[in-house]
């Protein structure tokens, strides 16, 4: 196995942790409105759909990554995700999560709040597993083998790791804003190199016609 290859499995292995933590942070936090009993429900409905999700959108990862200007508007998808994820680094949602995991909960109407809940932790995990997918896409570009392993690892991490990973970044701030840093960098590649195919598509030429 050559370095590319051991430097593209470390970025991947990063990538799918840093994602899939702020994933279950996500989860947690719409689940932490919850009674303790709804609470469990809702959680584990969130990490299971997020799991089924990254499995559906990797069966489709390959032929995305082929269309053309699909890396550079990836490129922006993951801007917003670095800025969101940014802002609840600011805000220190992590700790306001994990003390409000550790709470009673709200008590309300059961079916309410967990239907609240559920759309939210729907919503996002859509969100979240398509921007897994693209991170991963973009490291591994036409390395099929490398794809596979990336998709697979954030299917395992997502669905027996996540709340562990979640723990983590909040007991060690410094995790979240390395993870920062590499998603910015990984955004900024994407936008760079997918800037080319974006200007052929609008009808612009490197020869400046």
């Amino acid at each position: 196995m050559t370095f590319p290859d051991l430097f593209s499995i470390a970025q991947i292995v990063f990538a799918d942790i840093i994602l899939s933590g702020d994933n279950a942070l996500v989860i947690g936090m719409a689940a932490a409105t919850l009674s303790p009993e709804l609470r469990k429900k809702a959680i584990l409905w969130g990490m299971g759909l997020a799991a089924v999700l990254r499995i559906i959108f990797a069966s489709f990862a390959t032929y995305l990554i082929a269309i053309p200007g699909v890396l550079f508007f990836g490129g922006l998808l993951l801007v917003w995700v670095c800025w969101r994820f940014y802002c609840e680094l600011r805000d220190n949602i992590a700790e306001q999560a994990e003390h409000a995991l550790e709470a009673k909960g709200y008590q309300g109407s059961p079916r309410k709040q967990i239907w609240n809940a559920l759309v939210t932790i729907t919503i996002a995990d859509v969100s979240m597993s398509i921007d897994n997918v693209i991170a991963v896409a973009a490291i591994a570009r036409d390395n099929t083998a490398l794809l596979v392993f990336g998709l697979a690892l954030a299917i395992a991490f997502m669905a027996f790791a996540a709340t562990t990973i979640m723990h983590l970044m909040t007991r060690y701030p410094w995790l979240s804003y390395a993870g920062l840093f590499f998603l910015i960098y990984l955004a900024g590649s994407m936008l760079v190199d997918g800037a080319p195919q974006v200007m052929q598509l609008a009808g612009f030429s490197g020869d400046g016609q």
